[in-house]
This record gives C-alpha cells, sequence and structure tokens, in this order.
C-alpha cells in the first residue's frame, strides 16, 4: 500500500521549498520515466520535488538522491522534479486506483512537433503518481503509463489547449510487487479503465486554474 503523501520542505539557496513524500508500507513494483528510479523495478517511496523555475542543474538524479538521504528514505524509490508549487498536488480515486498529479500547463507542446521550439521559460511539467491495488505484468505495467497519458492528454484537449502534454512531463505508476500479475493496462481493461479515469479526472481539475510557478508565488 501506498500512503498518502506528506507536505515537508527542504532548506535550499535560502528558501524553504516544498516537496512531497510518498512511503509504502511493502516494497511495490513501480514502472515510470522519472529521472530518479525511472524504468521498471521494486521501490519503497516517491518524491516529488518542487524547484524554482531558474533550476539549471544538470544533475537531476543525483539531487534527487540527495534529497532523499535527507529525508531518511531507504532503499530505491523514484524522484520528481516541477517547477510547480507541489502543495497544489491534485488527489482522485477511482475503483481503489489512486492518482495524485501537480499539473503546470506553462509549456503546452504537442508530441508530435514538425521542428523543435525555443525554450521558454514557464511553468511546464505535469507529474503523475499512480498506484494500482492489484499486481500488474511487467506489459500491463507499460501499457498503464500509455493509458495514463493517453488520459492526460484527454483532460489537457478538454481544457482547450493544443497540446498533448508539456515537454517535461514525468508518470509513475505503483503496484503490488506480488500476487498474480493481470495481463492488461488499457483503457478497456480491469485496471486501466479506473486508471484513466483518475488520471483525466486529477491532471482536468489541476489544470482548470491558473498555476503560478513556485519562484514567482514566494515572492506574492
Amino acid at each position: 500500500m501506498l500512503c498518502a503523501p506528506i507536505l515537508t520542505t527542504r532548506s535550499e539557496t535560502g528558501w524553504d521549498i516544498p516537496l512531497l513524500v510518498w512511503r509504502s508500507e511493502a516494497p511495490l513494483l513501480a514502472v515510470g520515466s522519472a529521472p530518479l528510479g525511472g524504468g521498471i523495478g521494486v521501490r519503497r517511496w516517491v518524491v516529488n520535488a518542487t524547484v524554482p523555475m531558474s533550476y539549471d542543474r544538470d544533475d537531476p538524479a543525483a539531487h534527487l538522491a540527495e534529497m532523499a538521504r535527507d529525508l531518511d528514505l531507504d532503499g530505491p524509490g523514484v524522484g520528481l522534479l516541477t517547477g510547480v508549487d507541489v502543495t497544489e498536488v491534485v488527489h482522485r480515486a477511482d475503483g481503489g486506483v489512486r492518482v495524485w498529479a501537480t499539473v503546470g500547463l506553462g509549456t503546452p507542446v504537442w508530441a508530435a512537433a514538425p521542428a523543435p521550439a525555443p525554450p521558454v521559460q514557464r511553468v511546464g511539467t505535469v507529474n503523475i503518481v499512480v498506484h494500482v491495488p492489484a499486481r500488474l505484468g511487467e506489459a500491463a505495467l507499460v501499457n498503464a503509463v500509455a493509458t495514463a497519458t493517453e488520459a492526460k492528454a484527454q483532460a489537457i484537449w478538454e481544457l482547450g489547449l493544443p497540446a498533448t502534454g508539456t515537454p517535461t512531463d514525468a508518470v509513475t505508476v505503483l503496484c503490488p510487487a506480488d500476487g498474480d500479475p493481470a495481463p492488461y493496462g488499457g483503457p478497456r481493461s480491469t485496471w486501466g479503465a479506473p486508471l484513466a479515469r483518475a488520471v483525466h479526472a486529477a491532471v482536468r481539475a489541476g489544470g482548470a486554474g491558473t498555476v503560478v510557478p513556485w519562484s514567482d508565488r514566494r515572492a506574492v
């Protein structure tokens, strides 16, 4: 079971910067695109950390590992970064699937763009953390990531943005490491369907308001 996240802060560059910490009561099987703990494997915790929009470190995995050590997090885990204030995390649940999303849509892009756009310093990154209460097979885990991404893109389109996401979005799906593995994670499967609805609801709700970057918010 993945516990609800705890909101805490870390002291960095003279500021108390927020971050969310999920701990698991038992090892979980995870798949995802996070800079720390991405890929497929057993994980014990998840961190979603706000960073200022001026963030320029080129070692995000090492930075997240430092945060994990400061938080006394043991074993392998997942680390995510975002320019969004993570205190605005949105939680949704459907059919036993739980989803947490921090949604920044200041840099919306089509996945298949004709040419790279010049970088802009605006709010970006949609980070999605999903917990499925039943064991998924490895192929189903990969399928679940695709389902979450499709649901995110649907929500962004419904919000009126001509985009499928931002350039730095990340998703992590976690499930029990033991049990009979479910073979499918698509949007009409037993666990993929509620996953899609919960992700869609979380991203839709999180993107409905104006998100202020943390570096701007602290000056308000």
